[in-house]
């Protein structure tokens, strides 16, 4: 008896400390990175230990978790041996009625032999059914009734045996239909009680008691080793999926002001299965998806080729085959067995070389990251919540553009510099000028190179219009050549009370072709790019004020030739 009891109790210290080896504490998010595709999540948790290498358990880990990117700190007087990301998946707990009220305890006896007991009647209708079909199928089965025997041959002992037949195929049936009603009767109500039975050995989850969760759990698990008692603090960093940010710019803007407002800000999502309640957000522009390996050359061979009738390539010289064999050696592959392998296998030896050795990859991208003051609560639902980055005014220089060739309008565009400095990246961009929407546009930054231009719209009060001078526009053939002149008039009108600097352009057709001559006769001082034909004149126009411009050139080409200038 006292070894029974020694051995019981080396068991019960032996599963105390398997036990307490493993300890679960509670952790939480502190900040979250985000960067255009996934989430940096930094959580924070305080530990406990005794002496002894010991595993303290996180819960409530993300499912899109990267597990290579785990990193692990701790501080206190330990040993950081291990840390590792698994899921655990706990046993469901066995009901018992012991933690039942004692009124649905007598319930669920009841229950239990009152299902019982209309399990044994419906045997019995079942039975007695089974009785009354085999009753029916001997009957029908019967000599007399299936035309055998003697009884055809008398009329009388023919109309017996029908009467004896329609009389019990009668009582059978009805005494099938009573039972069959009745088993269906007892069977809804067995249903009805085993429902009734499930509810009421459920009451725990329905009074929402504790109770072990019975899904996966995603942990890490830390492994420390302590000479003695410790305590300290865990902080955890891991890379989760399914989360990210996409850029949004609001522009506004006022003349009056001499500036553009730019607000920058960011729509982050996440679906990481965890919520980000009350955390600090950081707002990166990197992709950690994205390969960070620089490209690499390697030598780039080339040799004449000639094709044969079958369209293969074939040396061109006695040196293409020593040289393909050079260039085999040099990367280490087999050589062809004999020289008497074919030319088609040199060529596909050839081309595996050349598959192997050029790589396409992306080179390292520098980020920027801005860190978000505010704590922020991001729920698990895919949803984009608004996150403020940054708001500055920007120097702006308005100035007016009009191209009366194709538009009679004057267009006020803001003219904003030092972008760069902002660490933008290309989206969308919402406009807004005194106030009022003008619409959408889309900023990209990479392709800006000192100045963005952010055209504001049609402005009513300055009237451009163009005009083609009839009279000074003519042809004439000169021996085999015609010789084309034409003449346009610009007119702007400034109908604000106030000064307005404006940029006009217009163009001269260009040619790479010598037979066609093309002069200008009158710019008015205009600024022409000889490579493009544009022309470029840049005013001040005072209120109420107007400014004039003519523009005349000639085309010269072969007069039987048809050269649109127009």
């Amino acid at each position: 008896m006292k070894n029974l009891l020694g051995i019981i109790c080396i068991l019960f210290v032996a599963t105390s400390a398997i036990a307490e080896d493993e300890k679960v504490v509670p952790s939480e998010i502190k900040k979250v990175t985000v960067y255009s595709q996934g989430a940096q999540i930094y959580r924070t948790s305080t530990y406990t230990i005794s002496k002894g290498v010991k595993e303290v358990v996180i819960e409530g880990i993300s499912p899109r978790i990267d597990a290579n990117s785990l990193q692990v700190k701790a501080t206190g007087n330990v040993i950081l041996l291990d840390s590792k990301y698994s899921i655990y998946y706990p046993k469901p707990s066995e009901l018992t009625l012991e933690g039942l009220p004692l009124k649905i305890r007598n319930s669920i006896v009841k229950l239990e032999d009152s299902i019982l007991q209309i399990s044994y009647t419906i045997q019995d209708f079942t039975d007695e059914i089974s009785v009354m079909n085999a009753t029916k199928k001997i009957l029908m089965n019967n000599g007399a009734i299936r035309g055998q025997g003697k009884v055809n041959d008398s009329i009388g002992l023919l109309k017996e045996a029908i009467e004896y037949y329609t009389v019990k195929m009668m009582e059978i049936n009805k005494k099938l239909q009573s039972l069959n009603r009745k088993k269906d009767l007892e069977n809804k109500e067995l249903t009805k009680m085993r429902q009734r039975l499930t509810a009421l050995k459920n009451h725990q989850t329905s009074e929402n008691l504790n109770t072990p969760p019975t899904g996966p759990i995603h942990r890490i698990t830390v492994t420390l080793k302590a000479n003695d008692y410790a305590k300290g603090k865990l902080d955890i960093s891991y890379l989760v999926s399914q989360a990210g940010w996409t850029p949004l710019y609001d522009l506004r803007s006022e003349v009056t002001s001499g500036k553009v407002n730019l607000n920058y800000k960011a729509q982050v999502y996440q679906n990481t299965g965890v919520d980000w309640d009350d955390v600090r957000l950081n707002i990166s522009t990197n992709n950690p998806y994205q390969n960070k390996t620089k490209p690499t050359l390697h030598p780039w061979y080339v040799d004449y080729y000639i094709y044969n009738n079958n369209n293969r390539r074939t040396r061109g010289n006695g040196g293409y085959r020593d040289g393909l064999k050079r260039k085999a050696e040099a990367y280490g592959l087999n050589q062809p067995k004999s020289a008497a392998e074919s030319v088609d296998s040199e060529i596909l030896y050839e081309d595996a070389v050349l598959a192997t050795d050029f790589v396409d990859v992306v080179d390292h991208i520098i980020s920027a990251e801005f860190r978000i003051d505010l704590p922020y609560s991001i729920k698990s639902n895919n949803e984009k919540y608004m996150v403020l980055i940054k708001n500055v005014d920007l120097n702006a220089d308005f100035k007016y553009y009009t191209v009366p060739k194709y538009d009679n309008s004057a267009y006020l565009v803001a003219e904003l510099t030092k972008l760069d400095e902002l660490q933008l990246v290309p989206a969308k961009a919402n406009i807004f000028f005194d106030g009022s929407y003008l619409g959408e546009t889309y900023l990209d930054p990479t392709t800006i190179d000192d100045t963005l231009q952010l055209s504001l719209g049609k402005d009513p009060n300055i009237i451009v219009k163009r005009t083609l001078l009839k009279k000074e526009s003519k042809d004439k053939v000169i021996g085999t050549k015609k010789e084309r002149t034409f003449a346009f008039s610009i007119e702007v009108k400034n109908l604000k009370s106030k000064s307005i600097d404006i940029i006009i352009q217009d163009q001269l057709p260009v040619t790479q072709n010598a037979d066609i001559e093309i002069a200008a006769l009158e710019l008015s001082k205009g600024d022409l790019d000889e490579r493009t034909g544009i022309i470029e004149w840049k005013y001040t126009i005072k209120p109420k004020g107007k400014k004039d411009i003519i523009i005349k050139y000639k085309v010269k080409h072969d007069k039987d030739q048809n050269v649109p200038v127009n």
